[in-house]
């Protein structure tokens, strides 16, 4: 009798096991699974006193950077990359800056549309992923007008924002929209000419384009001032937005590599206007925003681009700002 049941457990044991062996390929097989390919909707939230700001990501772009960086040996831009653990060419971020003021929905810079192709264009993707839709944006604040920030005003040739305002610097409007100034710049520049007109054509016949004199660091919507940064374009302007003693220092193009320009900020791109005022430009607000302990919102810096410097010797060092889980009570 204890021989007996001891053989049934042995053959109950290894009808287990047969089962286990029988069903485990198949469960080997199911959970295989092609890759997704895609990256997270693109957009980062935070806080400036009671204004929530909403990073838009537009995408990413590769940044020839052996062929545009100026003013630096090509040994020193291998070098600060390989700091970075970077080689070139570098993917460069398109970031965006959507500001909720409580009483305005202003949206600072609208990425490159359909101007740089499938890498881009995703701005309006992820601004509806954030819970916003492009017909309550009321300003749009172009930093200069270079096609990844003033093409994405246009979907499908039609004003991307239909309820909103589009203002950029007049100096910077007028430099873009004329034939003289085409004519004289050099030929890689040409369909920036082309593509700014174009972008703003709906806009202007509708009255909705208005250009702003930056000279005295105009007030364009509560709290949020445009801040003259000539040099990379005739008329490029930052935005500083201040809420409840906090601030935001939106800066356009200052710096198109961090790995390689906050170590060397004489280093320039191809495509300033004016290469020494770039250069004058950038030193300035890297000092101002150290020393001041700003906020710093980066079009070009790694997504969300958002981030304080501090000063590193001759040069400068990104501390990312901290991620923040519950951007309305982030202690």
């Amino acid at each position: 009798m204890k021989r007996s049941a001891t053989a049934r457990a042995a053959r109950v044991l290894a009808a287990a096991l047969l089962a286990t062996a029988a069903t485990a390929a198949p469960l080997a097989a199911r959970a295989a699974a092609p890759l997704a390919a895609v990256q997270a909707p693109g957009w980062y939230r935070t806080m400036v006193g009671a204004y929530e700001v909403t990073v838009l990501s537009d995408g990413t772009h590769t940044f020839p950077v052996n062929d545009v960086m100026t003013g630096i040996a090509a040994p020193d831009v291998a070098r600060a990359l390989d700091r970075q653990a970077l080689k070139p060419p570098v993917q460069g971020s398109i970031n965006a800056f959507l500001i909720n003021t409580g009483s305005r929905l202003v949206l600072i810079d609208t990425g490159a549309g359909s101007l740089y192709g499938a890498c881009c264009g995703r701005l309006l993707a992820n601004l509806r992923a954030s819970g916003y839709r492009p017909e309550q944006v009321d300003l749009v604040l172009l930093t200069h007008l270079h096609k990844d920030h003033v093409g994405g005003v246009l979907a499908d040739g039609k004003p991307a924002f239909p309820n909103a305002v589009v203002r950029a610097a007049r100096t910077d409007a007028d430099y873009w929209r004329d034939a003289g100034s085409k004519a004289r710049a050099p030929d890689f520049l040409s369909t920036f000419f082309d593509a700014a007109k174009a972008a703003l054509a709906p806009y202007d016949a509708a009255g909705r384009f208005v250009p702003f004199d930056a000279a005295g660091a105009a007030e364009l919507a509560p709290g949020i001032r445009a801040l003259p940064e000539s040099g990379h374009t005739p008329g490029h302007t930052g935005y500083l937005v201040e809420n409840g003693g906090q601030a935001l220092l939106v800066w356009g193009d200052v710096v198109h590599v961090a790995a390689i320009q906050l170590d060397h900020p004489d280093a320039a791109v191809k495509y300033d206007s004016d290469r020494d005022d770039a250069v004058a430009t950038r030193r300035a607000l890297l000092e101002r925003a150290a020393s001041q302990r700003l906020l710093v919102g980066a079009a070009h810096v790694a997504f969300p681009g958002l981030g304080h410097l501090r000063r590193d010797g001759a040069g400068y060092t990104w501390i990312p700002a901290n991620y923040e889980g519950d951007p309305a009570d982030p202690h």
